[in-house]
């Protein structure tokens, strides 16, 4: 089967569609997929220079409009099989709803159709404060244009159980012919080795020595990170704080407005900046570093499609606490390899407080199931297989 994925950019920065294809093209091939990646980056990008990315150039604007894709598109789409969309209300998806109309038209043979929203249907980005006008914007997007390729396409795929259910609650008019959970499978992190631990103690030199729980992210409201230190602080003042793990905040973003105010709330108290460490951005074997030194992960966010640092950490054998807003929490309770609660103060008290009173056998327990379950439900094999297995319809094992 000759497999096209389209996708606006191959750019890691771009975040998890980028990265998830990269990791699904391995396993694609060994199990019988000849797989293309179809972006819009520039030709010379040294993000787009393996054998099997096309790229056409000149995507690089909001709606990423590309004048070479829809062409390349009507003289292309019917040497392949499959075609994947990755991602919406972007441009990709409306030329290739375009050039699908224009060959049916002509009586040509056309592949079959998935497209993978990647969160994009999730309702909070319609509900969210924040984003009243660019919700409004959708509203009118959906019904002139993306809900036409959702509901002529083959099958609608998804990360996660929760993803697959909450998209149906965001527009009226949605109408997929199919739907599948197939999972968003990551490369399992390498072993621990004493580089990884030595890398992240040189960025963290607070951290050497100590239990400390992490939170690795984009430092953002989204993320619930002044939740976390909120939470943090309410214990201290409770007299906890010999049993409480120190906690160290690890990721891009403090620079922003938002940034700027948690870094304030921690200098301000003399006891969370005693225990709360700043990291910025951690790469490579700090990143490691800080996942294979931790308690567990904290994520408390708002919404989030599928949280690939939960999938991480647990590939670390490491617990994670968080939110029944991270789509993957049905994952996580099931598997019982970490803490759900709400995505408000409360919740995350709550989180805390069940991790401090939690006996050292009952958190070995966590850390064997979270390796369990990141091998059973997130790797990138078991994403790929399932992919294979709705586009051929058959049955891989």
């Amino acid at each position: 089967m000759k497999l096209l994925s389209i996708i606006p950019t191959m750019n890691p920065v771009s975040g998890g569609p980028a990265q998830g294809l990269r990791n699904n093209i391995p396993f694609w091939k060994k199990y019988g997929v000849e797989p293309f990646v179809l972006c819009l980056d520039s030709p010379v990008s040294s993000f787009a220079d393996a054998d099997n990315i096309i790229a056409i150039g000149s995507g690089n604007n909001a709606w990423s409009y590309s004048a070479n894709l829809a062409p390349w598109l009507e003289e292309n789409l019917t040497n392949y099989d499959c075609v994947l969309v990755h991602g919406l209300w972007q441009y990709h998806g409306f030329a290739l709803n375009k050039a699908l109309n224009k060959l049916r038209k002509m009586g040509k043979k056309l592949p079959q159709v998935y497209v993978m929203a990647h969160g994009m249907l999730d309702p909070y980005f319609q509900k969210a404060k924040e984003r009243r006008f660019k919700a409004i914007r959708n509203i009118i997007y959906w019904h002139l244009i993306e809900k036409h390729l959702i509901n002529k396409a083959d099958g609608i795929l998804f990360t996660c159980q929760e993803e697959l259910e909450l998209a149906a609650t965001s527009f009226s008019g949605y109408k997929p012919k199919a739907v599948y959970n197939i999972g968003y499978g990551i490369i399992a992190p390498p072993p621990f080795n004493i580089q990884h631990k030595q890398a992240f103690e040189l960025l963290c030199p607070n951290s050497r020595g100590k239990d400390f729980l992490l939170f690795i992210s984009r430092i953002h409201p989204k993320k619930g990170v002044d939740l976390l230190i909120n939470a943090y602080k309410i214990l201290l003042k409770s007299n906890t704080e010999s049993k409480l793990p120190f906690l160290v905040i690890a990721g891009p973003g403090l620079e922003t407005d938002y940034g700027k105010m948690l870094l304030k709330l921690v200098q301000e108290d003399e006891q969370l900046k005693e225990r709360i460490f700043f990291n910025g951005m951690l790469v490579g074997d700090a990143k490691w570093g800080a996942f294979y030194g931790c308690e567990a992960l904290v994520l408390p966010s708002h919404q989030e499609n599928f949280g690939i640092v939960v999938a991480e950490a647990l590939g670390c054998s490491k617990p994670v606490l968080t939110t029944n807003k991270v789509n993957i929490w049905r994952e996580i309770i099931k598997g019982n390899c970490g803490i759900v609660n709400n995505d408000d103060l409360d919740g995350t008290i709550s989180s805390l407080k069940i991790w401090q009173a939690m006996l050292e056998q009952e958190k070995v327990e966590f850390r064997n199931n979270a390796l369990a379950i990141f091998h059973n439900e997130f790797t990138a094999e078991a994403t790929s297989r399932n992919s294979v297995n709705v586009m051929l319809k058959n049955n891989i094992n």
